[in-house]
């Protein structure tokens, strides 16, 4: 890759596909879009044309001239589209042995590191990344850029979908908008509000700990499910939610330092 060449950023998450468009290491636009389904990619040649046709759509809609060949940086954390996306000629997976971080261990989910390494690479270090996507996780790194750890929980919607899926009488319901009472006499309140608090309750608690340990810490939100859970944060944790950085590119900055670092 040249210094001012044009380049995606393709991160398959566990729910959709995520894109960036750089010119070198400024990311320029990002998309997010559904998968392609397997009657769409019934042959290898089939896919490389889903593909070309698909990215073309995309970057068209843009106003951006497509060159198929354009270099393709590929995380993912879903095996059956990363087979797919790999079809595409000019492809690179980014994997955990690309990124400059300590502490790094095998089931670490790229997504992860790859937006903890964004956020301290822009923001400083040390850092605490929550991503508020189909999972809510926390990921925190040391000024040495030393993984220290984090959680995983499910997501939002994740959680509301799981009660309607798994019991014979609660509702499908959707995130409130508003925070619902506490001490619900409904049960699609019920439901929204033990869900709501405890997830708000449970993120106080990993911000406030990691605080404790680096009081200097940048705290960072990103993830699909981001100005919902923020909102409510401040409305229950004013002067803690104040402090978090509100950062929904964070995974395609560590994609452009990865970028970057093909050039040295």
């Amino acid at each position: 890759m040249s210094k001012n060449e044009k380049w995606l950023g393709l991160m398959i998450g566990n729910s959709r596909l995520h894109f960036g468009y750089f010119t070198g290491a400024i990311l320029q636009n990002t998309w997010d879009i559904d998968y392609l389904q397997k009657n769409e990619i019934k042959s290898h040649i089939n896919q490389q044309k889903a593909i070309e046709k698909l990215l073309k759509s995309i970057l068209e809609t843009e106003n951006i001239n497509f060159n198929y060949g354009m270099p393709l940086l590929i995380a993912s954390v879903v095996p059956e589209q990363t087979a797919l996306w790999q079809t595409y000629p000019n492809s690179d997976m980014i994997t955990l042995d690309k990124l400059q971080l300590q502490g790094l261990y095998p089931t670490l989910g790229i997504d992860r590191a790859l937006a903890v390494l964004g956020a301290g690479t822009n923001l400083g270090w040390p850092i605490l990344v929550i991503d508020a996507g189909t999972a809510i996780t926390f990921t925190g790194a040391d000024v040495q850029k030393q993984i220290m750890g984090g959680a995983i929980l499910p997501g939002l919607r994740l959680q509301l979908s799981s009660l309607a899926k798994g019991t014979a009488m609660l509702p499908s319901i959707d995130i409130p908008l508003e925070l619902p009472p506490r001490w619900a006499k409904q049960t699609a309140t019920a439901i929204q509000g033990g869900i709501i608090y405890t997830v708000l309750a449970g993120m106080k608690n990993y911000v406030v700990s990691w605080l404790e340990e680096f009081p200097e810490s940048k705290i960072v939100l990103t993830g699909g499910d981001r100005p919902i859970l923020l909102s409510h944060f401040k409305t229950l944790f004013p002067e803690l939610g104040a402090s978090i950085t509100v950062a929904p590119d964070v995974i395609f900055w560590g994609m452009s330092k990865v970028w970057q670092q093909t050039l040295n």
